[in-house]
């Protein structure tokens, strides 16, 4: 009986993010935050998820993403996703929260936790969200040791490890291209560029490893917002949208309560109620009840 969890094991995740990566075409992630946002981009149809470190801290904490959130923080909202999700769940681990052994800690309990993919970056901790200025990284020498740990602690050679650079905003692009020759020779499965400022640096970056390269598409980025098939013939395989649905339902949210607040009842694009009961899993509870009724009315009697 389907009942609301996960029946795909982590490990068949993993397989279908890899072939995913291998294949042709874009693998693409939207952002997901939260359990409703999970479920409504599988009925979508998309099989990758990104667990997006802003969005979690945002809708978890009430917080912005600077470093705030834990590793303990960030690893509940892991745990919750993968014991629902049938999809491969890239999960955003930071800088691993801390040195070198928080990050074996982090990748370790990532990994038992479901992760298909595990994102690592290279600025220092604690962390700024990568469309703030003044983001400071760390020698790249030092990430290539965080790269080495997550390799050495991952249990199941397919948990894809992703090494993100962020020094194109202040070190620039000659430095963004050495590092991420150096995390892939290091042996991270993708490599992630954030905020490059043209579609030719895209180009150039994918022209420097023979590694998948993952973009990041959002508001507040140098580049416009461009489509996923765009992406693919500038040369990136893996694009995410880490805040494409977190700000529609935000901009929802504001909607509905500025009508409630001017006295109006909101009268805006609205979910089905009875579709979203369906979607969070009324029906198989109803399903469930009626298979052990008479259990449970033994157990009270």
């Amino acid at each position: 009986m389907n009942n609301g969890y996960a029946t795909r094991p982590p490990s068949a995740r993993r397989q279908r993010l890899r072939a995913s990566l291998a294949a042709s075409g874009p693998t693409v992630a939207p952002g997901v935050y939260d359990l409703i946002s999970l479920r409504l981009a599988e009925r979508a149809g998309f099989e990758t998820l990104f667990m997006s470190g802003y969005g979690v801290v945002a809708s978890a904490l009430g917080l912005p993403d600077a470093g705030l959130a834990n590793g303990t923080d960030m690893l509940d909202r892991v745990r919750q996703m993968a014991l629902v999700s049938e999809s491969a769940l890239i999960c955003d681990a930071d800088t691993g929260y801390g040195g070198l052994i928080n990050v074996m800690h982090t990748v370790r309990n990532y990994e038992r936790a479901g992760a298909a993919a595990i994102q690592l970056e290279d600025q220092v901790y604690p962390k700024r969200c990568g469309h703030m200025r003044g983001r400071k990284v760390v020698p790249a020498a030092e990430m290539e040791a965080r790269i080495k740990v997550a390799l050495d602690t991952r249990e199941d050679a397919g948990t894809v490890i992703i090494a993100r650079t962020d020094a194109r905003t202040d070190l620039g692009m000659d430095e963004t291209l050495r590092r991420i020759d150096r995390y892939a020779r290091a042996g991270a499965d993708v490599v992630f560029v954030e905020g490059p400022e043209s579609t030719d640096e895209i180009r150039q970056c994918a022209a420097t490893v023979d590694v998948p390269v993952m973009i990041n598409m959002g508001p507040g980025a140098r580049l416009p917002v461009m489509t996923p098939q765009a992406l693919y013939e500038l040369g990136a395989k893996l694009v995410i949208y880490p805040t494409a649905a977190l700000l529609a339902a935000a901009q929802a949210c504001a909607d509905a309560y500025g009508a409630l607040g001017a006295g109006r009842i909101p009268d805006g694009p609205s979910y089905p109620f009875a579709e979203f009961s369906q979607l969070i899993g009324f029906d198989w509870v109803e399903r469930f009840d009626a298979r052990y009724r008479d259990l449970d009315q033994g157990s009270q009697a």
